[in-house]
């Protein structure tokens, strides 16, 4: 079945959302990294879509959801947009999944709303980001051109930065993560907002460790074995921390777990959703 879009006003802003699946189904819900969008999740939701309602949210700011005028993208205001999302589908439980900055926002989320929470994916993303991952991202992030003349070029400048990502995976992205514009040239769907909080070297200073430990539900942190941005050492503290955590790590697949490896990525998500 194709994806559904369709769109939900919270907080004030217009957050599109993607739906695959079942409707009757157990409803997952899915978060993407700081670059990313609804679409990167459509290999694992095809994986998940036989029994389950897959629910891909853009965040603020991100793919085709509104941008906020005041650039708040702070992890308790996604937080925030979360929890308006799930009362306003009705979802009183759901399991949830997310992905680097999408991951920030599911643990803070998590720890405040278990009564919706069935169980926890926490993918390439803790606490404490290793300052060689931080520093790459941010100059990806801070050198981007605001036009871009092509999906080619836009593909081979994100893959410089992403060499480990499959090919297919990465043109996929990049196709969904592009605006046209009148001129033919194209401009990236995430906000320069964003942008510029990376070139101005800003970023939210909220704590999560304390969150882990009020998260006692089921959680599986999955790691990229190759990651520059979640070390061993944070990956094995989160484990401490968490109630109910284990650590799988998935070979040959850096930060972008779910595009490096997206069919080893979605086999270990399904057998923990099932388990």
């Amino acid at each position: 079945m194709p994806p559904i879009d369709r769109t939900a006003r919270i907080n004030g802003l217009g957050l599109h959302y993607v739906e695959w699946g079942r409707p009757d189904g157990p409803a997952v819900v899915l978060l993407h990294g700081i670059t990313g969008h609804a679409r990167v999740w459509d290999t694992l939701a095809a994986r998940l879509e036989d029994r389950y309602r897959v629910l891909a949210l853009d965040q603020r700011g991100h793919g085709d959801s509104d941008v906020p005028e005041d650039a708040d993208y702070r992890i308790s205001t996604m937080a925030e947009d979360l929890e308006g999302f799930a009362k306003t589908l009705g979802l009183s439980r759901f399991d949830l999944l997310g992905h680097s900055m999408g991951g920030r926002v599911a643990i803070a989320y998590a720890a405040e709303h278990l009564a919706r929470l069935r169980r926890l994916v926490i993918v390439d993303i803790g606490p404490d980001i290793n300052p060689a991952g931080l520093k790459r991202v941010r100059e990806m992030m801070a050198n981007a051109p605001e036009r871009i003349e092509s999906e080619e070029w836009a593909y081979d400048y994100v893959r410089r930065v992403h060499p480990l990502y499959d090919p297919a995976e990465l043109r996929h992205r990049i196709h969904h993560g592009l605006k046209p514009l009148p001129d033919g040239s194209f401009a990236w769907k995430y906000s320069k907002g964003l942008r510029d909080m990376m070139r101005e070297g800003r970023r939210d200073p909220i704590d999560l460790w304390p969150a882990l430990g009020r998260i006692p539900r089921p959680t599986l942190l999955v790691r990229g074995a190759e990651s520059d941005i979640l070390s061993p050492e944070v990956a094995k503290k989160m484990i401490k921390a968490l109630p109910a955590g284990r650590l799988v790590e998935v070979p040959d697949a850096a930060h972008t777990v779910p595009g490096d490896r997206p069919e080893e990525f979605a086999q270990v998500v399904r057998s923990f959703l099932e388990a």
